[in-house]
């Protein structure tokens, strides 16, 4: 068996969706091992990059497949990859134990639809629900609700983006 030390991290996006009036959109999880309580089980959209995939396409897609939302335009990246480790204790379990954590390019996108294209519960290309529901959130809101192991991502991220929240 590998030691968790030498697991690599899997690529993943991540997408801050803000709407016009600077709120940002979480998803309440519906499972995870991951998950402590009831407070920390909101996140933003995320998910795996496909071999050969570009990251931004993988971004639009991700968000796609987990809101049904393809009404957006692209305001920033991060340029940096960030990383997180999964604990130790949940590590055999999540991705069949293949990853130590994530590493993952993060966008920022403007949401230009209305509320209503919006759907978890019936996600686009006929997706397995990733959220049982959802809400916008003010941005600094957001490392507050995320497990605590992904809170440091969820900082930088409101740092790189705030401004484009108005905040």
């Amino acid at each position: 068996m590998t030691r968790y030390e030498d697991l690599p991290y899997r690529t993943c996006v991540g997408i801050t969706l803000i709407n016009p009036e600077g709120r940002v959109f979480i998803g309440r999880r519906a499972g995870g091992i991951e998950h402590v309580d009831d407070t920390h089980v909101w996140q933003m959209p995320q998910g795996g990059v496909d071999p050969g995939e570009d990251a931004w396409e993988a971004a639009k897609r991700e968000l796609y497949e987990e809101t049904s939302v393809r009404s957006v335009e692209k305001l920033a990246e991060i340029g940096d990859w960030l990383t997180y480790d999964i604990p130790r204790t949940v590590a055999g379990r999540a991705w069949k134990g293949r990853y130590r954590g994530q590493r993952q390019k993060w966008f920022a996108l403007r949401f230009t639809g209305t509320d209503t294209e919006i759907d978890v519960e019936h996600p686009g290309g006929g997706h397995k629900a990733e959220f049982i529901s959802w809400r916008w959130e003010p941005m600094k809101n957001l490392p507050g609700l995320i497990v605590p192991f992904k809170r440091p991502v969820y900082e930088r991220v409101v740092k790189e983006f705030a401004s484009l929240a108005g905040s």
